[in-house]
């Protein structure tokens, strides 16, 4: 009767000394439920039945980091780009403004000699 019974005591001696530690040693954020401190009160005084209760409900899983995507690789912002169409439409209109922008640019007053004042002229 010893036998299993000082492995078995052994055994949950160490279950909940390692849950003492992993609730001390796990950040705030990944508690659930209750906080750090009560946590650790809940695993002390229950040193079983609060070590599984600390690992089934009071620890969550750590989140994944969310993986930085170039622009050229991310799905989601080509898809918000536009077509190409739209890209070309855009262009055809800037080309346009710009015509437009270097036709009201020359000044009928200006002087081939490169003079743009006006006594000069007599």
């Amino acid at each position: 009767m010893v036998r299993v019974l000082l492995p078995l005591a052994l055994l949950l001696i160490a279950f909940w000394v390692y849950s003492i530690v992993d609730c001390a040693l796990q950040p705030p954020t990944r508690h659930r439920g209750v906080s750090k401190p009560v946590w650790l009160l809940i695993v002390v005084l229950l040193p079983v039945v609060g070590g599984i209760l600390w690992l089934v409900v009071g620890r969550s899983r750590p989140r994944q980091a969310p993986v930085f995507r170039a622009p050229d690789d991310n799905p989601e912002f080509l898809g918000r780009i536009g077509s190409i169409s739209d890209q070309d439409e855009r262009i055809r209109r800037l080309e346009e403004e710009l015509a437009a922008l270097d036709s009201e640019d020359e000044d009928p007053t200006h002087l081939p000699d490169g003079d743009d004042r006006p006594d000069a002229r007599a």
